[in-house]
């Protein structure tokens, strides 16, 4: 059984940075994408990037040149390293581990960034 758990979200000023990690428990064996997401009240979930067990990294154009995706694999960990947040980034951030068979969320993390 995969579970996956968030943490490392705040409240932080305009122009901050957070590290966000995604800790899995449980077996994965073969292809698997991670993949980050954010969704503000009202608002559709928004994919933010991603990360599969080969190093294949996908960012989100709005996020690109801002946040960083990484793993590590000896801690089934993936991160989320954010800066320069803004206002409008605010929103409860998740993570996901998808693969044949498999579909599994976090509870998320909370990022709320004041102006």
């Amino acid at each position: 059984q995969v579970q996956l758990v968030e943490s490392g979200g705040g409240l932080v000023q305009a122009g901050g940075s957070l590290r966000l990690s995604c800790a899995a428990s449980g077996r994965i064996i073969g292809f698997y994408v991670v993949g980050w997401y954010r969704q503000a009240p009202g608002q559709q979930r928004e994919f933010l990037a991603s990360l599969t067990n080969v190093g294949t990294i996908n960012y989100a154009d709005s996020v690109k040149g801002r946040f960083t995706i990484s793993g590590d694999n000896a801690k089934k960990t993936t991160y989320l390293q954010m800066y320069n947040l803004k206002p409008e980034d605010t929103a409860l951030y998740s993570c996901n581990l998808r693969k044949i068979g498999l579909d599994v969320w976090g509870q998320g993390t909370q990022v709320t960034v004041s102006s």
